[in-house]
């Protein structure tokens, strides 16, 4: 009875989602994809052939002072910076120093998500442009860099791949995790590009945007022929819970120090989970579940949903900031006052 009673819940459940998607769909055709309000400065953007469009959002339209540290190494690399912030408003004094940094401020209203502004950014900025060579596209889900940024970018070899991401997921299906996505040369001037980008439409949905979109994005550039690529694999990251690892926590001392100390607990309980979801063939999300594993192959962010959130209940995230301190040399401090201010529900 209870096995019924389950398949009947969970097609209830799914019939609601088809629902709830067909009618996100339908709302989205009905809005205008043109929702920029403002556009600095006003004599125009002027764009060099690498350019980035930072996609940002907060309630109050601030800023915050990690990202100006962000946005600074990718304009120190010799890349325009375009500031789309869907908060329909940005604080003056954010504002101002974003315009030392970045080639144009974009304002635009709350309407599509992080998808529907990076559209709006190519529409408004008409890219690619004649002598464009490359167009990343990036958002405000992560805390850093902790690491200089530099070591990323040259990383971004377009004679090995037409599009570059940071991190895969084979989660639903695969794509290429979009907070960073780098198009070169031979795909932003493939019309699969353009198409993809035309298609995009405002709708009120993140399921809808997430499968559509971020997933679709992938899927779409494969479709047409281009070279798929990310800085950390998938499978690299997952070699690195090895069976010599595992040991080191199953062992008599290890076992006995672990029901002594949290951290070693929780640390051991996740190698368990990781290992389990592995020969289970169960898709893991390497922003969270290997989030040790990618900051100690040279990764330079933290997902702030993890830290602010930690949805998936990552065991042994607890020591993320004596990660940074005691093994990278890296300073929390400036992630922790972040943290603190999104807790209060000062931010977003």
């Amino acid at each position: 009875m209870a096995s019924v009673l389950r398949r009947v819940w969970l097609g209830i459940s799914a019939a609601r989602a088809a629902v709830t998607l067909a009618v996100a769909g339908v709302l989205g055709r009905l809005r205008s994809p043109h929702q920029v309000i403002v556009s600095k400065p006003a004599t125009g953007i002027v764009l060099g052939p690498k350019i980035v469009l930072f996609l940002h959002w907060d309630r109050g339209g601030r800023v915050r002072e990690a990202l100006f540290t962000y946005i600074a190494q990718l304009a120190e690399s010799g890349r325009s910076v375009v500031f789309i912030t869907n908060a329909g408003k940005i604080e003056p004094n954010a504002e101002a120093r974003l315009l030392t940094l970045c080639a144009g401020v974009l304002v635009r209203r709350n309407i599509g998500y992080d998808f529907g502004g990076w559209r709006d950014g190519i529409e408004t900025l008409n890219l690619p442009q004649p002598d464009t060579e490359e167009i990343i596209i990036v958002n405000d889900s992560v805390f850093g860099p902790v690491r200089p940024l530099e070591a990323t970018l040259l990383r971004l070899d377009y004679a090995d791949a037409d599009v570059w991401g940071l991190t895969e997921s084979w989660q639903r299906r695969y794509h290429l995790q979009s907070y960073f996505v780098a198009f070169g040369p031979r795909a932003i001037r493939a019309p699969a590009f353009r198409t993809f980008w035309q298609q995009v439409i405002p709708a009120p949905s993140k399921a809808y945007v997430i499968g559509k979109y971020e997933i679709g994005m992938t899927q779409a550039m494969i479709k047409a022929g281009l070279r798929v690529a990310v800085l950390w694999p998938y499978e690299m990251l997952t070699k690195q819970i090895t069976r010599e690892q595992l040991a080191g926590y199953l062992d008599g001392d290890a076992a006995a120090g672990a029901r002594n100390d949290p951290l070693d607990l929780t640390r051991w309980l996740h190698i368990l989970r990781l290992r389990d979801a592995i020969a289970r063939r169960k898709p893991l999300n390497p922003t969270s579940d290997l989030w040790r594993h990618l900051l100690l192959s040279g990764y330079p962010f933290i997902k702030r949903e993890l830290l602010r959130d930690n949805p998936t209940r990552v065991e042994d995230v607890g020591d993320w900031a004596d990660v940074l301190r005691e093994t990278l040399g890296v300073d929390p401090a400036p992630i922790i006052a972040d943290l603190r201010t999104m807790l209060r529900g000062d931010a977003p």
